[in-house]
């Protein structure tokens, strides 16, 4: 007699877990946003093209630059890169 009075509570226990735990994982869902990944690279930096003294081509962070910029010559420059 005993075992027939616990099952209708232990139902209910049972049923009461499984709407709870319904819920909270309804609510973790809702207030997520996904992350959207984009796989272009930054288009708000822009960068400029240098050469480094042993004669390789660099590309530099436009912000990471500072002072007054110029153009070289032709002679200044053959004389800037050096041949290993």
């Amino acid at each position: 007699m005993e075992n027939e009075k616990t099952k209708p509570s232990r139902r209910k226990f049972v049923a009461g877990l499984g709407i709870v735990s319904l819920l909270s994982a309804i609510g973790l869902g809702i207030g997520r946003k996904k992350a959207i990944v984009s796989c272009d690279p930054d288009p708000k930096k822009k960068t400029i093209k240098m050469l480094t003294q042993d004669g390789t081509l660099v590309e530099i962070d436009e912000d990471r630059l500072s002072g007054q910029r110029k153009k070289i010559t032709d002679d200044e420059l053959k004389s800037f890169v050096k041949k290993s």
